[in-house]
């Protein structure tokens, strides 16, 4: 069993690209090598998030890597895996686990099939997983991403779901893409307890200086020691510069399909080809697409130090 962390989650978390066997199923060798090197960069592991390919995966599938990182050793101090689902059961399963294999934290989507929803069919939604779970170790992320899942979290119920459960509600990832509703979750709620991570780098610096708790962020599967540098570093002159050019790489992954490109980049790094291998509906990232991306990283001066270190020999 991973020990039980002490200390609340900050700084850079990535939420881990998931490796698939040519099978189609999760490689587990490869997610740990990931986890490991990303640990080794200062980056923290959301595993299970948007960018993991999380609603793609089963909750057996979750279950069995957060099982084999925990017997590899992966410290649960630096874990922040997405429970949230649409079915609450499998919400409730995969965060007792989570609790239970001792993580930091676990990221929730609010269940986000039907739209339209009130804030009172989310507040119970949240309840009814913490109510189950019933572990006073149980630390919750809200994971607000309009953009995707069509379904917020509202200020109002912020404001209930921490006044109903205080402690156990500790943080929140705004990916909603306004900078000024994060900046009101950081003005109203970090000061109350409620640590704010930013959805991406690109706002990590303005949040850094605003007292937020750090980002979680895609790219941090393939840029992410830059990143942490600029989260350790961000009093510090270069800090502006530093961001730009965290902007401009993150914009080059951008202009593509970001889980296939992320993929594409480290199969082109570690020269395993099998991480390029992303599960339906995601299609691979072709040739000419490839071609410009690594064209734009390269005139960055992008690297990925270690990189080969990921690769899974046959």
């Amino acid at each position: 069993m991973m020990p039980a962390a002490a200390k609340r989650l900050r700084g850079v978390l990535s939420p881990v690209l998931t490796p698939f066997e040519a099978d189609g199923t999760p490689s587990a060798s490869r997610f740990l090598r990931h986890c490991r090197w990303l640990l080794e960069q200062q980056v923290g592991l959301a595993v299970f998030g948007t960018n993991s390919e999380a609603n793609s995966l089963t909750v057996g599938e979750k279950r069995a890597l957060l099982d084999h990182l925990a017997a590899s050793g992966i410290p649960g101090a630096r874990l922040m895996p997405g429970t949230g689902a649409c079915a609450l059961p499998d919400a409730v399963e995969l965060t007792r686990h989570a609790v239970q294999l001792g993580c930091a934290g676990v990221l929730m989507l609010p269940p986000f099939f039907y739209k339209g929803v009130s804030d009172e069919g989310l507040f119970r939604g949240f309840a009814q997983v913490i109510d189950a779970v019933a572990d006073e170790r149980l630390r919750i992320y809200l994971y607000h991403i309009p953009p995707v899942a069509q379904v917020g979290i509202s200020p109002a119920l912020i404001e209930r779901l921490m006044a109903r459960y205080p402690g156990t509600i500790a943080g929140i990832k705004d990916s909603g893409g306004d900078w000024q509703h994060t900046a009101l979750l950081l003005r109203e709620y970090q000061p109350a307890g409620l640590d704010v991570f930013a959805g991406n780098e690109t706002l990590l610096l303005d949040t850094m200086r605003a007292g937020g708790a750090g980002c979680i962020t895609a790219t941090g599967n393939v840029n992410p020691a830059a990143i942490a540098a600029l989260y350790r570093h961000w009093q510090e002159p270069d800090a502006d510069a530093r961001q730009q050019h965290l902007n401009a790489v993150r914009a080059a992954f951008q202009a593509h399909p970001i889980i296939p490109a992320m993929k594409a980049v480290i199969a082109r790094h570690t020269g395993d080809g099998a991480w390029a291998a992303v599960r339906p509906p995601l299609v691979e990232l072709g040739p000419e697409p490839l071609r410009i991306l690594l064209h734009a990283l390269d005139a960055l001066d992008f690297g990925m130090p270690g990189a080969a270190a990921l690769a899974v020999q046959p």
